[in-house]
């Protein structure tokens, strides 16, 4: 399984990049976060990606996640679900025979950190609750940088949200649910591994950014994790792709 995973902070002024980069890399799963429109906003093509079954969840101009699967890799269309806790259109999990895949993204928490706090408990109650279903893949803008290592020391910021203590304590009782973080797990000495940049000062050329997105795997699968890198030259987003690859 090749899984992408890529905050596209608005797909119709991304819309041929991302066409040209599923053509490239052909995931199997694909997650897309802040795609900020729904279904009757986007072209006829891009609502039915040609070899891909394909979900949108999204309203006009704000939030909004997709997950699409190859239909190569999954001959039935897969079932396409929203837990309770969704909201705001921020999450939608696929079930398919090797594990259930989410696309997740958490709300930043700069307008209402305690809806954040609140959407991440029921995330971690979420996980506790699927991992004895299915081994689960969570994708996505989790909006946390995990540790002082995920953010560039010019962008460390004791108080700053996405960096507080009790975000990065939530986070970890989510991952303590018999995941593994699939990226820090493979190169746990690398200080520059990050997903998302300033829009400004060109910081992202220079890489002074923050890790804000995840691919969480069960621990069973991890050992079958052949590669996961961050594509930080793909795209104008702020945020990075990120594609894992998972041996069945």
């Amino acid at each position: 399984m090749k899984i992408a995973t890529w905050n596209v902070n608005g797909i119709r002024a991304r819309q041929a990049q991302v066409q040209e980069w599923i053509e490239r890399e052909r995931p199997d799963v694909v997650c897309l976060q802040e795609i900020k429109a729904s279904l009757d906003q986007l072209p006829v093509w891009l609502c039915e990606i040609e070899g891909y079954w394909c979900y949108w969840h999204g309203s006009k101009g704000y939030s909004g996640v997709a997950l699409h699967v190859r239909q190569d890799f999954a001959p039935e269309r897969p079932a396409f679900e929203h837990p309770s806790f969704d909201y705001e259109n921020r999450i939608v999990l696929a079930r398919l025979p090797q594990a259930t895949v989410a696309s997740v993204y958490v709300p930043n928490g700069g307008k209402d950190f305690p809806a954040k706090m609140q959407f991440l408990s029921a995330l971690e109650n979420f996980v506790a609750q699927e991992r004895s279903i299915a081994p689960l893949i969570i994708c996505g803008d989790i909006n946390i940088a995990r540790t002082e290592m995920d953010v560039h020391p010019k962008e460390r910021k004791p108080r700053a949200i996405g960096q507080l203590p009790e975000e990065r304590a939530q986070l970890e009782r989510i991952i303590a649910h018999g995941l593994v973080d699939v990226g820090r797990a493979r190169e746990p000495e690398n200080d520059q591994m990050f997903t998302w940049w300033a829009p400004w000062r060109n910081m992202r050329q220079r890489n002074i950014g923050w890790r804000l997105d995840y691919v969480l795997a069960s621990e069973p699968l991890y050992p079958r994790v052949t590669s996961c890198a961050i594509q930080r030259e793909v795209g104008t987003s702020d945020h990075a792709p990120v594609v894992a690859e998972i041996e069945f």
